[in-house]
């Protein structure tokens, strides 16, 4: 085994390391507990087909602003996913209000947006959002784009044609 000169400066170094990584978690989980803990308000459920990229804690927002978040997802018997939203008490929503799961950007984190409906009735507590729209699914984008593009060349179903020295 060999020593080096900065042993125990390497050890130092390592233990600081290790305990911002340990004051990190510890944050992260702290975080992660308090926005499980919603603010005061009123639950609404809405149903998606897709919810990829959307989990508890997940912000839910209205014109760009966080009104709440994701405090549960379930299956229903249909195979949908329920998403169970906090909303903050002092947003009143229409009752034929929508929810769109959309991208923070091209990469960004996904949120569910709130586009609020015309309704008098305002939603009230454990009541649904009748409209949503289901996150979209990038690879399944590409490939129309794909099916798309053949499609203009004459090739809508068949492959492409190789290229080759031959």
């Amino acid at each position: 085994m060999m020593v080096t000169k900065g042993g125990s400066r390497d050890t130092v170094t390592g233990a600081i390391v290790v305990a911002v990584a340990a004051l990190a978690l510890v944050l992260v989980y702290v975080k992660e507990t308090t926005m499980s803990n919603a603010v005061p308000g009123y639950t609404v459920n809405a149903r998606f087909n897709h919810l990829d990229g959307i989990g508890v804690g997940s912000t839910v927002r209205l014109s760009g602003v966080k009104i709440g978040s994701v405090v549960t997802q379930s299956l229903d018997p249909d195979f949908r996913a329920v998403t169970r939203l906090q909303i903050a008490e002092n947003v009143t929503l229409p009752a034929d209000s929508t929810a769109v799961i959309r991208t923070d950007g091209l990469l960004g984190a996904k949120y569910i947006e709130i586009g609020p409906g015309g309704d008098d009735r305002a939603l009230q507590d454990g009541d649904s959002i009748i409209y949503t729209q289901d996150s979209m699914v990038i690879e399944d984008l590409m490939e129309l784009i794909i099916e798309q593009g053949k499609g203009k060349r004459g090739y809508a179903g068949r492959p492409l044609p190789s290229v080759s020295n031959n």
